[in-house]
């Protein structure tokens, strides 16, 4: 026996029925202290790991505060949002699908909000050859070790489409990592090595000996979108790391 389409939606909403009542019993318990929460499933991306930290520092440590952080791909972020109660979620896509991911959003009754757009540069090793290079193409990358992130994802599209889509030809060997610091040491330890990102904090390149280079021949441009659920209103905790996400942004992308 399988669920209907019908039959799964079903499921979902018992189950925050449920998790919700449970809630509701545990708040309304005599000597229970209700807990603020956070949470957010977010893509690899240094800006907003900036932010965090200047976000925890604002939390008061007395508090009954319990903070979910997740780094992850789009997939993950949609489903922690509809499925695992998570609150908020930062989507990264291409340009090109624009259109998709905002029918996509409608139809699951999320609303977004544009954080900032780009395009990735690259990083490096401060010992790599490629340094030297007054302008970097794509042809200059060939025979060099490209180090991408590991769950690249397009709800649209299958594992192999997005690959093709979302990294960039390339002759040589490419390592596959889903771990962001393992990715800097990996740069910083192999100077034939580098990697497609959004624009690193300045302190960031410096502790792991990195730097930021722009490839002219890159046009491709990206957006980050913040999303909830249409008929969720952001709570406290959930403005002071807007805030604190909105000058992350503003610093790094302005520095660079």
């Amino acid at each position: 026996m399988f669920l209907t389409p019908d039959g799964e939606l079903f499921i979902q909403y018992a189950k925050r029925i449920l998790k919700q009542v449970d809630a509701v019993e545990s708040i309304f318990k005599e000597g229970t202290t209700v807990k603020k929460q956070f949470s957010i499933s977010v893509p690899r991306a240094s800006y907003v790991s900036y932010a965090f930290p200047e976000f925890s520092k604002r939390i008061e440590r007395n508090s009954e505060t319990e903070i979910f952080y997740r780094e992850t791909n789009d997939y993950r972020v949609i489903n922690n949002i509809l499925k695992e109660d998570y609150k908020l979620g930062i989507l990264r896509y291409s340009e090109q699908h624009d259109s998709y991911y905002k029918s996509m959003m409608k139809k699951k009754g999320l609303v977004g909000e544009l954080v900032t757009e780009f395009s990735y540069v690259l990083i490096m090793s401060k010992e790599s050859p490629l340094t030297k290079k007054d302008n970097i193409t794509f042809n200059d990358l060939n025979g060099y070790i490209e180090i991408a992130h590991a769950d690249p994802y397009v709800p649209s599209l299958p594992f192999s489409e997005v690959k093709k889509d979302e990294l960039s030809d390339h002759k040589g060997c490419r390592v596959f990592v889903f771990e962001r610091a393992s990715q800097f040491e990996l740069l910083s330890k192999n100077p034939e090595s580098y990697m497609w990102v959004s624009s690193i904090p300045d302190d960031l390149l410096e502790r792991y000996g990195l730097v930021q280079i722009v490839c002219q021949d890159n046009k491709k441009r990206y957006k980050d979108i913040l999303i909830h659920k249409e008929d969720y209103s952001l709570s406290e905790l959930d403005n002071i790391f807007v805030e604190e996400l909105i000058k992350a942004k503003r610093k790094v992308f302005s520095d660079n």
